[in-house]
């Protein structure tokens, strides 16, 4: 028998509370809820609550029937997140015990099993911030919520099996096409001797979506073994083009195949040196966010469905070509999804600023190992995080995780994410948070200001967040200085030659402890909202992309939102090479991307600078130069507003006054005409981005007229495979031209029918004209439909198709 793997996500009974009776067969159970993997110990309120509530010792227990066939098996069972402590009973004995929230682990329970009889296993979950482990011990700016919050299985074995495969690869210089596999091999053996034996290894590799192996090589060990075959042809992993292959790697006896392993992998070189990041070869920018994997409502717990979509949003419509999972290891379908994106990952050890005694330090080093050993076939990886974020230095510490990140993998450098300057530098990269950024200066101090050892590599880990919060419905000058900030950093640090990137704070909002965030128990730091809405700051990332049509202007032109009712500068964000910009159905201008000032950016905003365009010149009867000092002042005045002009408009006042004997109350009546700002008729802005020659995307400003709603699932068509699916439904509020309406704050009415259910409260109210809700399957088959019902607009009806693959 080869491995066969039994997902263990449903059928599950939880309380809130734990008593050591509970960990008992004959526990009666009965009444307790029946809950499915992935599950949240608390489903919290959006916003407003108290961060005890999730804090508890709680209990699972699982009922389940071991065959016969089992007897002679070697059984394991295995939970990938649990948090934060966990102990573990098969029929009232403990078996195994979990010291890290963030991380996986397996227990075998052969010889405790009762084969051909029920079984019970138990676990005891403890997630109060008391306790003595990574990332606890002081105040953390996250929510750290509680219970079995990821998938759980059991893999049925042969008593000698594949324990562990770590693959790596040598590349020759030159990109050439050819490589070696190197595998490194742990053979475990469950049965009563300890005998050894020779095995024969052998391997065969096929690209991914390809039909048929081809073999590479074979070897006979007689234990864990190092190989190495070469690889012709390979296919390299890249930003672009992510090939991915499955390594098939076979342990056989006498002929008998003993166990099977299927290995995704990334045939790539990834190194940071002294002037930056290269991959293959290539020197790449690192152009980032940080992600927590928390969610709405259920904190930590959602399925691989809403997993991958994170990083969907982060490669394809916020454009970045890397993530840093903050601040602790996220889950493998998040990471998967990024190896087949080529979206880059540099994932870290659990904590936050604390360092605890001895005790609390020996797990943290534990938690290296588990990071490494459990992520380290992902090509996505390139950098493992080994200090505690944020913290102060600590050197026998941080030299024993960086012995053992190494140890487990001398493919891969280490970093340490640090907030000071001049830090002991012990990791391969110096990382550090650049908060320096306030907005008016430069967006990013000089790495050598920074870092201890300038011939090391050098990567900003962290900007802006704390620096300027931002909530969707703020007035429109501070979510545009918001975005702008962003703005800022990315073109410093683009222009930086010996900065190898950045990673902006952060995706998107996130709920917090109360010592952190708005007094809401949310830090309103990301570049979208809880439900992944986009700010405005997400198109400062979005428009550096390439693939999908960008364009973003920074004003609703509702004069009345300014003060003084001047409308400041209005930024088009896009990635088209030019733009149009039209007033009441005249042309005003054309802007390209060399009208930035952000010159490091492939795509930097561009600045509106008129209003006009040649009306003047056609409807007055001025000379040129005249038309043209107009047209110079009124534009200066739309944008700057009376009492902040530049020097250079008093001058060209001056002039018109002088030499063509213009009065200043011909200025307001020229003001009105063309600007048509207070007091006068309000006006209808259209802009056009144009890509090779083609209207790609158009954009129109008008006072708002009528309202609709706009409800878009991810998917769905949601599909129960190992567990429940997860469908995330954005919600907005749009006028008649498809912008959102950013002061809308009513409330929404959400209900299902069929064969799903609701996430979180029936009733939501919107904020900045956004918000969103998530739908789950409930196992069974069919379509589900979801009603969005809001004041001013119609109600809006979503089919799902649920579908049931468990195989």
């Amino acid at each position: 028998m080869m491995q066969k793997r039994i997902y263990w996500n449903d059928g599950w009974k939880f309380k809130e509370t734990y008593e050591n009776q509970m960990r008992e067969t004959a526990y009666q159970d009965d009444a307790w809820e029946d809950v499915r993997l992935p599950h949240t110990c608390k489903e919290t309120p959006f916003h407003y609550f108290d961060e005890s509530s999730y804090q508890m010792v709680c209990c699972y227990r699982k009922h389940f029937f071991a065959l016969e066939e089992w007897k002679d098996q070697t059984v394991i069972v295995t939970f990938e997140g649990i948090a934060h402590e966990a102990q573990v009973f098969l029929n009232g004995e403990r078996i195994g015990e979990h010291h890290c929230g963030y991380t996986a682990f397996s227990i075998d329970i052969s010889k405790k099993l009762r084969i051909g009889a029920e079984n019970v296993l138990t676990v005891r979950v403890d997630s109060r911030e008391n306790l003595n482990i990574p990332p606890f011990g002081y105040v953390i700016d996250y929510m750290t919520y509680g219970g079995i919050y990821r998938e759980a299985y059991v893999d049925l074995k042969n008593e000698t099996y594949l324990a562990d495969i770590f693959l790596h690869s040598e590349i020759p210089e030159g990109q050439k096409p050819d490589a070696k596999l190197i595998s490194e091999i742990e053979i475990k053996n469950s049965g009563k001797t300890d005998e050894k034996k020779e095995f024969l290894i052998r391997q065969s590799i096929r690209e991914r979506g390809t039909e048929n192996y081809r073999q590479i090589g074979e070897s006979r060990v007689a234990s864990d073994r190092k190989l190495s075959f070469p690889v012709p042809d390979v296919k390299l992993w890249d930003l672009e083009n992510p090939v991915l292959y499955e390594v098939k790697t076979e342990l056989l006896q006498n002929g008998n195949v003993l166990d099977e392993n299927i290995t995704l992998f990334g045939f790539r070189t990834a190194v940071f040196l002294q002037d930056g990041f290269y991959l293959n070869g290539k020197k790449v920018k690192l152009r980032g966010l940080n992600r927590h994997q928390s969610y709405p409502y259920v904190g930590y717990a959602m399925p691989e469905s809403m997993q991958k979509r994170d990083a969907d949003i982060l490669k394809n419509e916020l454009g970045v070509n890397a993530v840093r999972t903050s601040h602790y290891p996220q889950s493998r379908h998040f990471v998967e999804r990024c190896d087949e994106l080529g979206l880059l990952v540099f994932t870290e050890i659990p904590g936050w600023q604390h360092i605890g005694d001895e005790i609390w330090k020996k797990q943290a080093v534990e938690n290296v190992k588990d990071l490494v050993e459990q992520y380290r076939n992902h090509p996505s990886v390139i950098l493992w995080g080994v200090r505690i974020n944020e913290s102060g230095d600590d050197d026998a510490f941080y030299r024993e995780t960086n012995r053992v990140a190494h140890e487990l993998d001398p493919t891969r450098q280490t970093g340490g994410v640090r907030a000071h300057k001049k830090s002991s530098l012990l990791e391969d990269v110096y990382t550090y948070n650049d908060f320096s950024h306030n907005g008016t200066n430069h967006g990013c101090e000089k790495k050598s200001a920074v870092t201890s050892d300038n011939s090391k590599p050098y990567l900003i880990s962290e900007y802006n967040g704390h620096m300027y919060p931002t909530k969707s419905y703020d007035w429109e000058e501070h979510r545009v200085w918001h975005a702008m900030r962003h703005v800022n950093v990315l073109d410093a640090v683009a222009g930086e030659t010996d900065i190898a990137g950045s990673f902006g704070w952060c995706m998107f909002d996130y709920n917090t402890h109360k010592d952190f965030g708005s007094g809401d128990r949310i830090c309103y730091h990301g570049v979208m909202d809880m439900f992944r809405n986009a700010k405005l700051a997400a198109a400062a990332y979005a428009c550096q992309q390439e693939k999908e049509p960008v364009l973003e202007i920074s004003s609703s032109m509702d004069i009345g939102e300014h003060p003084g009712c001047n409308r400041g500068t209005i930024w088009i964000f896009t990635n088209a090479d030019s733009v149009r910009m039209y007033k009441n159905g005249r042309f005003l201008k054309e802007y390209t991307v060399s009208d930035s000032p952000y010159k490091n950016l492939l795509h930097g905003p561009v600045a509106v600078d008129d209003f006009i365009g040649d009306a003047i010149e056609k409807e007055e009867d001025f000379k040129p130069a005249q038309a043209k000092a107009v047209k110079y002042i009124l534009n200066a005045a739309a944008r700057y507003g009376l009492s902040d002009l530049p020097k250079g408009v008093y001058l060209a006042a001056l002039k018109l006054i002088l030499f063509y004997h213009m009065k200043p109350t011909d200025a307001v009546t020229l003001y009105n005409r063309y600007i048509g700002d207070w007091g006068g008729i309000s006006t209808s802005y259209r802009f056009e981005a144009v890509k090779n020659g083609k209207v790609v995307k158009v954009v129109r400003k008008e006072p708002v007229t009528s309202l609709h709603l706009s409800a878009k699932p991810d998917h769905q068509s949601l599909t129960e495979r190992h567990t429940y699916d997860v469908a995330e439904i954005r919600i907005h509020a749009l006028d008649q031209n498809d912008n959102i309406v950013n002061f809308y704050q009513e409330p929404v009415v959400l209900s299902a029918e069929g064969p799903i259910a609701i996430i979180g409260p029936k009733i939501i109210s919107l904020q900045g004209g956004m918000g969103g809700t998530y739908v789950r399957t409930t196992g069974e088959e069919g379509v589900g439909i979801l009603k969005i019902k809001a004041a001013q607009m119609e109600e809006q009806r979503i089919l799902f198709e649920v579908k049931n693959d468990r195989k």
